[in-house]
């Protein structure tokens, strides 16, 4: 049995054709590409606190008293030995003091951009079509009409 005669009869040649009209659907494969949004993954930034020895040599004064002493060779004196004579000299050094100041040393901002990129598809399709097949003198006209 053909294919036109599953169609068009039932095959069997001593039968009459009852029906003048026959329809046969022709089908084919579309795309239908659809996009969807994934996440695929998430920056996260943020700051740590670095801690670093930092050593410095600062150069501070100081002042010292230098006593120096000399043996004379006793020489006469007018003045009268006498109890309670002092001398002050005031002594000073520099000191160091220690502060930490905090500066901001930079910035970071973050923003997201959108790039178009191209995804290359490839699929087979397939589709139908009409076999037609002559016996004997048939006469066909064959028309295509376009469906709304």
């Amino acid at each position: 049995m053909s294919v036109f005669e599953g169609i068009f009869g039932n095959g069997d040649k001593d039968k009459k054709e009852t029906t003048d009209d026959a329809k046969l659907l022709l089908r084919k494969e579309n795309l239908d590409i659809t996009k969807s949004r994934v996440q695929k993954g998430e920056v996260e930034f943020g700051k740590e606190i670095i801690e670093e020895k930092k050593e410095v040599d600062v150069p501070v004064a100081r002042e010292e008293v230098v006593i120096e002493r000399r043996t004379l060779n006793n020489e006469a004196s007018d003045s009268l030995i006498t109890a309670g004579e002092t001398m002050r000299i005031p002594v000073s050094e520099e000191i160091v003091n220690v502060n930490k100041n905090t500066v901001v040393t930079g910035e970071i901002s973050a923003h997201k951009r959108s790039i178009e990129d191209t995804k290359h598809v490839d699929e087979t399709l397939k589709r139908e079509e009409a076999i037609i097949n002559k016996t004997g003198n048939a006469d066909v006209v064959d028309s295509v009409t376009t469906a709304d």
